[in-house]
């Protein structure tokens, strides 16, 4: 049985190379401007095209590049110029959502996945969009029922794409949930003149407000303040309904997040497939997972509208409730192969032995080790201070633009 596809996000090199390391099959990422997370990531460049392609192939990877925003006239010969440098460097699809985009895409011959910003929620649409798309991501809003009922009808039908091959249903599978229907939201644009659907979005909805009754000047009193903040959507404690589902491919949400968060969410979800697949998943790996899932940046998880219940499940506070955080220690200086060491310069806090230690860049990606044996300043010691030289084995190559940073318990109280 062919397994499903966990598809991973990518803001940066960084996050990049920690989803090719923790497991997934494919990725999606942004270039330039002109896609959902255009002000929330660094995003990737023209220029940065062949290399991703590159990377990924070594590990046969698909890679996908975000074209979904609202598109204006004055953007469509930077499309064609996007999608042919896509297709030049053999990208494997464009994920779109304007209809500019996917004539584009579809006249360059490249492979289109509809984005969930067109908000497919029946069968007849699916019909419609299979004229273009091989890959459909459904809209968030969907129960794993009614996404059932819409995956058994396209084999019922066989319904196919252009490639000739099935139509294949994505769904969301963990990350921010935004409280508009599939992300189309026009808060911050009409507070801000910032467009969430130009990828430019402010996040009005995360911040507390108070409800004033504007009649009687009454201050209605919330249980929630932050009433239009949606927890986070995970799946993994009920990831066996979700295949169920007949669902292709599964989406991680984040290309703003930090490489660990990548590293860590691809790697629990890695896992929690394959051992679907094995018969090895069980209550106890579940709760296992679901603690280093809380590690990262998150604000509290729910089910999110898949199991039709406990809807409006809010986040209690601002920013994340992730139960660690990374704190800066210095910089990679030189490593050493053939004695496999790792030469760092602390330039802030300490580090000691029992630390878990981060080390993160374009080409490591996001490593967490346990840190059981260094040399400072060329002497066995337990542990080091700010201006101190490091030496650290480890099984893998830093680099001189490597960051070290020390993973600590973060207190959230709320």
């Amino acid at each position: 049985m062919q397994q499903i596809e966990l598809m991973a996000p990518a803001g940066n090199f960084e996050s990049l190379q920690a989803a090719l390391d923790n497991g997934a099959n494919s990725v999606y990422f942004g270039v330039e401007q002109l896609n959902m997370r255009a002000r929330a990531s660094i995003n990737f460049t023209l220029d940065d095209l062949q290399e991703i392609s590159d990377r990924c192939k070594e590990k046969n990877v698909r890679t996908y590049l975000t074209l979904n925003t609202i598109i204006y006239d004055h953007d469509l010969s930077i499309i064609k110029t996007l999608i042919a440098k896509a297709k030049e460097a053999d990208i494997t699809a464009v994920i779109a959502m304007d209809q500019a985009v996917i004539m584009a895409a579809r006249e360059a011959g490249m492979e289109v996945h509809i984005s969930t910003q067109i908000n497919i929620t029946n069968i007849e649409t699916v019909k419609f969009y299979a004229l273009f798309a091989d890959t459909m991501v459904l809209s968030r809003e969907l129960s794993l029922r009614q996404v059932k009922k819409i995956t058994e009808q396209i084999e019922k039908d066989q319904i196919k794409g252009p490639s000739g091959k099935l139509v294949e249903i994505e769904i969301f599978g963990h990350g921010a949930l935004c409280m508009a229907v599939s992300g189309k939201c026009y808060m911050s644009l009409h507070s801000q003149n910032s467009s969430a659907n130009r990828g430019a979005c402010k996040q009005n909805c995360r911040k507390k407000y108070t409800v004033i009754d504007q009649e009687t000047g009454f201050e209605m009193e919330l249980d929630n303040e932050y009433i239009m903040s949606p927890k986070d959507l995970c799946t993994i404690d009920f990831l066996n309904e979700v295949i169920e589902a007949g669902i292709k491919v599964l989406k991680i949400e984040g290309r703003g997040r930090a490489p660990e968060y990548v590293a860590k969410v691809i790697k629990c979800y890695r896992e929690a497939i394959d051992s679907l697949y094995d018969g090895t998943y069980d209550k106890a790996k579940v709760i296992a997972w679901m603690q280093n899932l809380e590690k990262v940046y998150n604000r509290g998880f729910w089910s999110g509208y898949y199991l039709g219940q406990k809807l409006g499940e809010w986040s209690k506070g601002s920013g994340s409730h992730a139960t660690q955080k990374k704190v800066y220690l210095g910089k990679g200086v030189h490593y050493f192969p053939k004695s496999e060491i790792g030469e760092f310069k602390i330039e802030a806090y300490d580090i000691a032995l029992g630390d878990t230690i981060l080390i993160t860049g374009p080409t490591t990606g996001a490593k967490e080790v346990e840190l059981k044996e260094m040399f400072v300043n060329d002497q066995r010691l337990e542990k080091a201070t700010k201006g101190d030289s490091v030496t650290i084995k480890l099984p893998f190559r830093i680099r001189p633009s490597d960051k070290l940073y020390k993973v600590v318990e973060n207190k959230v109280e709320f």
